[in-house]
C-alpha cells in the first residue's frame, strides 16, 4: 500500500477504502486528522523504500499507522486484538470493588489496576477518565520471582494473554532489527536489549474510557511521552491527539493538537523515550494525549488495546556508541538510571493520588516536567 499521510486536504485518498467501523459512530469527515504516514507490514519485509519511510517516520514525528492486512504475522496480531476488544466489556463488568483488590501502587508496582479519577491529567490538578489495567509479561510467561495475583478471568484466557505478547513483541523485535540497521549499529544491538525472556516492564493495557458529560468534555489522559521504547496501539474509536513537532506544522502556523483516526486493519505505533535516548535524540518520542472523541463517537464507551515494551530491567538507558548516533558532550547525558527505575517513576508519579488537595494535585503535575 501506497504510503500517505492522513490530512484534513487528503480526504480524498480515503474514499477507495472503508475506514469505518461497522459497529460505531464514524470519525467526522470534517476534523483534521495528524499526519501520520501509513506503512505496510508486508513492504516492510521486502522493501528498501518503505523500510526508508519507516526511518523518517520515525525521526520525524515517533507515530505512524502499520497495515497488519495480508501478512500472517499481521493478521494473528488483528484476530488477537478483536478477541481482546470483545473480552474488555466481560473484564470491566468485573466492576471497580473487584478490580480495586488489584492496584499495586501501595506496593511500588504500575502492574494490574488503575481506578478512574486516580491521576492527574493536567496543570489545573484535574483527575483522568478512564481505568486501565496493566498485564505484566513477566508474570504471565513465568518469569517474575514473585508474580502478582490477577483476577481468574485473565487467568481463564491465557493463552490469549500469551500469543499476544509473544506476537507483539515479535512485531517490536522486527522493527528494533530495521531501525537497528538504519542507525547502522553492530548486528542485533537493540534486540539484545529487549528479549523476551527476560524480566522488563513489558505490559498489555486494556483501557476503558466512559462517555463523559456532554457539558463537561476534557482530557481522559494528560498530555506525555511514552516511557518506554516502542508502543502497539489498538483502538476503533478517537480519542487519542498528537501536537506535531513545529516542523510538521503547516507554514505560519503553531502545532495544534490533532485527532488520530483509527484505521480497520492497522494498529498505531509509537517511538518512546528509551528509542530517544539510546539514540542521541535521532529517534522521536513525541507528546501525545487522550480527550473525548469527537462527534457522535464520544456518546461510546471507548476501549483500547496498548501492548507497551521496554528495554529489559538492567538495561541502562542511555545514549549508546557506534553507527549514525551523534556523539554526547561530557556530562549532556546526566546519570543514567536502569529501565526498571526510569518506568517505574515515570508510571507512578502522578498516581500519588487520594487525601492530596487541587493545589497538592497540581505541584504533583509541575514536578513531573509534563507542564514545560
Amino acid at each position: 500500500m501506497a504510503t500517505e499521510n492522513i490530512t484534513k486536504s487528503q480526504t480524498s485518498l480515503h474514499q477507495s477504502e472503508d475506514f469505518s467501523f461497522p459497529t460505531l459512530p464514524p470519525f467526522p469527515n470534517d476534523i483534521p486528522t495528524a499526519p501520520l504516514v501509513r506503512l505496510s507490514l508486508p513492504s516492510l519485509r521486502t522493501s528498501p523504500e518503505e523500510s526508508d519511510r519507516f526511518f523518517t517516520a520515525s525521526k520525524e514525528l515517533g507515530f505512524f499507522y502499520l497495515d497488519l492486512r495480508n501478512d500472517p504475522h499481521g493478521e494473528r496480531l488483528l484476530s488477537q486484538s478483536s478477541r481482546f476488544f470483545d473480552f474488555a466489556p466481560t473484564f470491566y463488568d468485573l466492576g471497580r470493588e473487584e478490580l480495586s483488590k488489584y492496584d499495586y501502587k501501595n506496593v511500588g508496582s504500575y502492574m494490574g489496576y488503575k481506578g478512574f479519577g486516580s491521576g492527574v491529567v493536567d496543570e489545573k490538578g484535574n483527575l483522568d477518565r478512564n481505568e486501565f489495567y496493566n498485564i505484566p509479561k513477566d508474570d504471565f510467561l513465568g518469569i517474575s520471582d514473585k508474580p502478582f495475583a490477577h483476577p481468574n478471568l485473565l487467568y481463564q484466557n491465557q493463552d490469549l494473554v500469551k500469543s499476544y505478547i509473544h506476537d507483539s513483541h515479535k512485531l517490536i523485535n522486527f522493527l528494533l532489527s530495521l531501525l537497528n540497521s538504519h542507525l547502522q549499529l553492530p548486528e542485533g544491538t537493540l534486540q539484545s536489549l529487549h528479549r523476551v525472556d527476560q524480566p522488563s516492564g513489558d505490559q498489555i493495557r486494556i483501557i476503558k474510557s466512559p462517555p463523559q458529560p456532554p457539558s463537561d468534555q476534557r482530557t481522559a489522559l494528560g498530555k506525555h511521552t511514552d516511557f518506554g521504547s516502542l508502543t502497539i496501539l489498538f483502538n476503533r474509536l478517537s480519542g487519542l491527539q498528537i501536537l506535531p513537532p513545529p516542523s510538521l506544522a503547516p507554514p505560519g502556523k503553531e502545532p495544534e493538537w490533532t485527532y488520530v483516526k483509527p484505521l480497520p486493519g492497522h494498529c498505531i505505533i509509537n517511538l518512546g523515550d528509551a528509542m530517544t535516548k539510546f539514540s542521541g535524540g535521532l529517534l522521536r518520542s513525541n507528546i501525545h494525549r487522550v480527550v473525548s472523541p469527537p462527534g457522535q463517537q464520544a456518546k461510546e464507551t471507548r476501549y483500547s488495546l496498548v501492548y507497551f515494551s521496554r528495554p529489559e530491567d538492567k538495561v541502562v538507558l542511555k545514549r549508546l556508541e557506534g553507527g549514525i548516533i551523534p556523539k554526547g558532550k561530557d556530562g549532556e547525558d546526566g546519570e543514567a538510571m536502569n529501565s526498571k527505575e526510569w518506568i517505574k517513576l515515570q508510571a507512578l508519579r502522578l498516581r500519588r493520588v487520594g487525601v492530596e488537595s487541587e493545589e497538592e494535585r497540581r505541584r504533583l503535575w509541575q514536578e513531573s516536567g509534563r507542564g514545560n
